[in-house]
C-alpha cells in the first residue's frame, strides 16, 4: 500500500498544466528517505551550501509519515498546504516526529532562504457515517452553521485575507465587510449594524466564545476587534471556513460604490 508521495524540488508544481510530469518518490508503510545536500543514499536533494549533507528522514508509517532532524542547531517547519497557517516545528535532533497533515510543504532554512519539498499523504483513513447500534441520543455538533445564511457570509469575509494568505494578520473592519458583501443581490442592503449583529451572533450564540476580562477592559472599539480576532481564530482553527467557501463571496473589485453615510448606518 502506498503511505506518501514526496515531490522533489525544482520540479513541475502539483496539478499545474505543463507539459512532463512532477518526480516523485512513492514509499509505503516502512521505507524511509533521506533529504540533504546530497551524498550516499540522499534522495530528496536539496542543493544549497546551508544545508548538510544528510540533513533529515522521512519515514512512512500507516497512514501518515514522520520526519527527524539530523541537524543539531536547526528547526525545520512542516506547512499544512490545505490549512489558514496551520505548521508545526521539528526541533534540532528530533528523531520520527509524526505529521499529521495530508499535504505539508517541508521547509528548511537555507542561505539561498528557504529548500522546500512537498509531501502527499493520500492514503489517511476516515470513520465512516454509519453511527454506532444503540450509542444513544445523537451527539449535537458544536459549531453548527449554516452556509447559506447571511451570518456565514460575514464570517467568511472576516477571514478571508487569511484564508487567501495565510501570513496576513490583517482582519477587516465592520465597514469592509460590508464593502465586500454589497455585491452580492442578498446583501445589497446591508449595514454596520447588520454586520456587527452578525457578528455578536456568531460570537455569543453559534461558537459561544468566551471572551473573558478582553470585553471588560477595552472600549468598544476594542470589544469588537476582540470578538472578529476571536472568531476568526476559532472558524479557521477548527476548519468552519475554507478555501472552498470564498466562492461565496462576489469576485474581488466588485465593491459596489455606495455612499460613506449609507456604510455607516
Amino acid at each position: 500500500m502506498e503511505t506518501i508521495i514526496v515531490q522533489l524540488p525544482g520540479t513541475t508544481q502539483w496539478g499545474a498544466q505543463e507539459t512532463g510530469s512532477p518526480e516523485l518518490i512513492h514509499l509505503g508503510p516502512g521505507d524511509i528517505a533521506d533529504f540533504g545536500r546530497g551524498g550516499a543514499g540522499v534522495r530528496i536533494v536539496l542543493p544549497d551550501p546551508g544545508i548538510s549533507r544528510r540533513a533529515g528522514q522521512l519515514e512512512a508509517a500507516g497512514d501518515y509519515w514522520r520526519l527527524s532532524n539530523f541537524s543539531r542547531s536547526v528547526s525545520y517547519v512542516v506547512e499544512n498546504l490545505e490549512g489558514a497557517g496551520e505548521y508545526l516545528t521539528v526541533a534540532p535532533g528530533r528523531l520520527g516526529a509524526p505529521v499529521p497533515f495530508e499535504f505539508s510543504r517541508v521547509v528548511l532554512p537555507a542561505l539561498s532562504g528557504t529548500a522546500t519539498f512537498k509531501v502527499f499523504a493520500p492514503q489517511h483513513a476516515y470513520l465512516g457515517e454509519q453511527s454506532v447500534p444503540g450509542g444513544g441520543e445523537q451527539t449535537v455538533h458544536p459549531f453548527a452553521l449554516d452556509p447559506t445564511s447571511k451570518y456565514f457570509l460575514v464570517l467568511v469575509a472576516l477571514c478571508e485575507p487569511r484564508l487567501r494568505d495565510p501570513s496576513d494578520s490583517a482582519l477587516p473592519g465592520v465597514g469592509q465587510i460590508v464593502e465586500r458583501l454589497r455585491p452580492l443581490e442578498s446583501c445589497r442592503d446591508l449595514t454596520r449594524s447588520a454586520v456587527n449583529y452578525h457578528i455578536d451572533y456568531l460570537a455569543f450564540a453559534k461558537l459561544r466564545l468566551d471572551l473573558g476580562e478582553e470585553t471588560t477592559t477595552a472600549g468598544d472599539g476594542g470589544r469588537t476587534g476582540a470578538k472578529r480576532a476571536r472568531l476568526a481564530s476559532v472558524a479557521l482553527r477548527f476548519g468552519l471556513v475554507g478555501e472552498e467557501h470564498l466562492s461565496l463571496l462576489p469576485p474581488r473589485g466588485a465593491a459596489r460604490l455606495t455612499d460613506p453615510q449609507e456604510t455607516r448606518a
